[in-house]
């Protein structure tokens, strides 16, 4: 029954509404895609598991930690009296805003840190003197305090007096600030020239989820439009966040822009080679399709489908629009199109099958990124494949001309038959590429994660100017020290303080922070609790001192209460910190497991690397650079995917032997794509290029392109009829591929552009070689094979 149902003929009309209804099968599909895919940008799921303590905590910060939820904010553009007006009003705006787990402009000296529950623990938290109680320290405290109620301060320090009368709120405060705090004018930050006020923003969702970030963006605009109105000020942003939200909407632009001009192109392309407005469009149904199968088998066997892996997908135009074509060139007039289809499909399924063999190989790399790939191209090649040889043809119209009767095409072809068939020439010229490749100069790999940022340079150094204005830590290297649980992390680190305090005198290193300096561990808790004085001590000791006063004996009673509630707390823990800021210092210091804890020490102005890795080896941690577990992430990382291409490379072979059968066909087929990507190498070095995994994805691409050339060439035989036919649809290919990929490669963003310029010129290496290396010798006979 199919094959009789296939070579059914159909009219007009039910030509027109099988393709209508084609279409509205992909619009269900894509309505039923767009209700369930999830867009995930977390580029850990494209990362292979951590094995080292620094890898695992690059991992653990590159999305969820705090590092990458911070949003610097800088005002400028108006007089310091405006900016900090607009400084509090942005603040107290977004405060409010429950997308933002901290906004800090410097405002009440961090008294915000400290809610009403908290406020007992500032006798834990803060170490106090020996004396810090006695009648003749309190009796000072509260004569300091008179005058301060006489100074312009007063107005700050009368609402505390009752329950803080030593201060030590203040003192606590003052002590948590950074060490390199920025300056404030009208109690906000500003940055040391005094023209901009500084913000910290952090928001709640991960740094490299595009779609929180540009709401949180978006909030903070208009937030600030609000607050600056007619003033003329302008707000700056950056931070991770920042940069994801610019560089999704510089994305979406040159996407919207190369898309557009592909269609444009491709659609040109089709009509002039075609000589039919109908072929653009049904060229276009097996590619939506493709893509539409590819993005559904994704959503079914994934959480969340990445957007590279969307992106990936819009690369893959330059392979399947090939089956189409090669299809549309070999119809003539005479020959039913399902005859033709059934003619073609041998060679064209040999090369879906392999291409698909080659990327089922990244269903066993580990890396989730690269099996969403894995399922993403088998779905969407097989699917163009079969929507190519059991639809297609009941949709085209008769043929009416032949490509093989074309005159110009005849001309290119004599030509090419004269040209010999290379030999000892590509010998020589695969030797004279390896060595390009073997002894080029500079680096051969790329392993550094910043050189694939997108990021303009310029704004990198705008956000280490504004990192340094607010005292944000070296992101390159971090103490860490692991614990059972999260109180021996920070005992670790309480033991660790005094050597770094002892670094830090002798000029090894500027400054440090750690979480035990927000929250103290446990044991250190208990202790402190113990050197309060118990009730009835301290109310003699503050009546003694409040008689040489004006101030009532009943004034300090909530003081007295605070010591006592002090003395009987249990143990702060981080989760009693929950909203407050001092949760977001503790958080991104201190890194909770399910079975050990480590505690972060974030270090600034490393002078003398080898004493802080001695002082940490001693304490039982370990200094972590994480500049280095980036490279070797993506050095193992690239270990995954070369040894994914070496399977496939054997597999690829396996299935071309096993469609051929005969050593000189096979060779005829392979050989250059081979060579090919070997020059394509050669070029890339010799021009400087330091390679990454995002070239290696380009050679895929372009190898099997090269495949479909060899098969084709192969499969044209010594029929000059056929040899044009195929030269026809391989010109038309290879030029759409080429159009495509080289808008690619145009792009500014430097993923698009190592597949684009890769493939690029893939596309012509594979096209030469497959012509010079693959083609039959011409017979002097006008058979037309069947």
């Amino acid at each position: 029954m199919p094959g009789r149902w296939c070579a059914l003929k159909l009219t007009a009309p039910q030509r027109i509404g099988l393709a209508i209804g084609w279409l509205l099968l992909l619009g269900l599909l894509t309505a039923w895609i767009s209700s369930r895919i999830q867009v995930s940008g977390d580029l850990r799921k494209f990362m292979p598991d951590a094995r080292t303590p620094a890898q695992k905590l690059l991992l653990d910060e590159l999305g969820e930690g705090p590092g990458a939820r911070l949003l610097l904010v800088a005002l400028s553009g108006a007089s310091p009296a405006q900016l900090a007006a607009q400084s509090r009003e942005l603040r107290a705006t977004l405060a409010a805003d429950t997308q933002f787990e901290l906004v800090a402009n410097g405002e009440q000296a961090g008294l915000e840190a400290f809610p009403e529950h908290l406020l007992p623990y500032r006798y834990l938290i803060h170490a106090l003197p020996a004396d810090a109680f006695s009648r003749a320290t309190l009796g000072d405290e509260l004569q300091a305090r008179l005058q301060d109620l006489g100074s312009p301060a007063g107005g700050l320090i009368e609402p505390l007096l009752p329950s803080d009368p030593t201060l030590q709120l203040l003192r606590v405060a003052e002590a948590l600030q950074p060490a390199t705090a920025p300056q404030r004018i009208d109690e906000v930050w500003f940055d040391h020239t005094g023209t901009q006020a500084l913000l910290l923003v952090q928001t709640r969702a991960a740094g490299f989820d595009p779609g929180a970030q540009q709401a949180a963006v978006d909030a903070i605009q208009a937030a600030f439009t609000h607050a600056a109105g007619n003033s003329g000020s302008h707000i700056e942003l950056s931070g991770p966040g920042a940069f994801s939200v610019k560089i999704g909407n510089r994305t979406a632009r040159e996407a919207s822009t190369i898309g557009t001009l592909d269609t444009i192109g491709m659609v040109l392309l089709l009509w002039l080679a075609y000589r039919s407005w109908k072929m653009p469009i049904l060229g276009f149904l097996p590619l939506a399709s493709a893509g539409l199968a590819g993005l559904a088998a994704v959503a079914l066997g994934f959480e969340g489908v990445h957007g590279i892996t969307i992106a990936f997908g819009f690369t893959l135009i330059g392979v399947v629009q090939d089956y189409p074509i090669h299809f549309f060139s070999h119809e003539r007039p005479g020959r039913s199109s399902w005859d033709n289809v059934r003619a073609l499909w041998p060679t064209l399924g040999t090369g879906v099958i392999a291409t698909c063999i080659a990327y089922l190989t990244f269903l066993f790399s580990g890396v989730e990124g690269l099996k969403q790939l894995s399922v993403f191209t088998i779905t969407a090649l097989a699917t163009a494949a079969l929507a190519t040889r059991f639809v297609l043809p009941a949709l085209v119209d008769p043929a009416t001309r032949d490509f093989a009767d074309s005159r110009p095409l005849a001309r290119v072809w004599a030509y090419t038959r004269h040209l010999p068939q290379p030999r000892w020439s590509l010998l020589a010229l695969a030797l004279l590429a390896g060595a390009v490749v073997s002894w080029a100069p500079g680096p051969f790999w790329q392993n550094d994660l910043g050189r694939l940022t997108p990021v303009d340079p310029q704004d990198l150094q705008r956000d280490a100017q504004l990192r340094s204005e607010l005292g944000a830590p070296d992101v390159r290297y971090v103490i860490a020290l692991r614990g059972n649980d999260v109180q021996a992390a920070l005992e670790a680190s309480e033991r660790l303080r005094p050597a770094l305090d002892a670094l830090v005198d002798r000029g090894a290193l500027e400054r440090y922070d750690m979480a035990a300096r927000y929250l103290p561990s446990a044991a250190t808790q208990q202790q402190r609790q113990r050197q309060l004085p118990d009730a009835a001590t301290l109310r003699t000791a503050l009546a003694e001192a409040v008689a040489d006063t004006p101030f009532r004996s009943d004034a300090f009673a909530p003081f007295l209460a605070d010591v006592a509630r002090a003395r009987a707390a249990p143990a702060l823990q981080p989760q009693d910190l929950q909203g407050t800021p001092l949760a977001t210092a503790v958080g991104g210091l201190l890194v909770q497991g399910q079975q050990h804890s480590t505690a972060l020490v974030s270090l600034s102005g490393l002078h003398d690397i080898a004493a802080l890795a001695a002082a940490a080896r001693a304490q039982g941690g370990e200094l972590l650079d994480l500049k280095n577990a980036s490279e070797s992430l993506v050095a193992d990382y690239r270990g995954r995917v070369l040894a994914a291409l070496a399977v496939a490379v054997l597999l690829l072979s396996t299935t071309v032997w096993a469609a051929l059968r005969t050593p000189r066909r096979v060779v005829r087929v392979l050989l250059p794509m081979a060579l090919s990507t070997l020059l394509v190498l050669a070029v890339l070095r010799g021009l400087g290029v330091e390679l990454n995994l995002f070239h290696l994805i380009g050679l895929i691409l372009a190898a099997g392109l090269g495949l479909d050339y060899g098969l084709f060439f192969e499969h044209a035989g010594d029929s000059h009829a056929d040899q044009l036919r195929t030269l026809h649809g391989l010109l038309v290919c290879s030029v759409m591929t080429l159009l495509v990929f080289s808008l690619l490669g145009l792009s500014s963003i430097p993923v698009l552009r190592a597949i684009g310029s890769t493939v690029a010129l893939g596309v012509v290496c594979n096209f030469v070689l497959a012509l010079l290396v693959s083609r039959h010798p011409l017979q002097e006979q006008a058979d037309d094979r069947a």
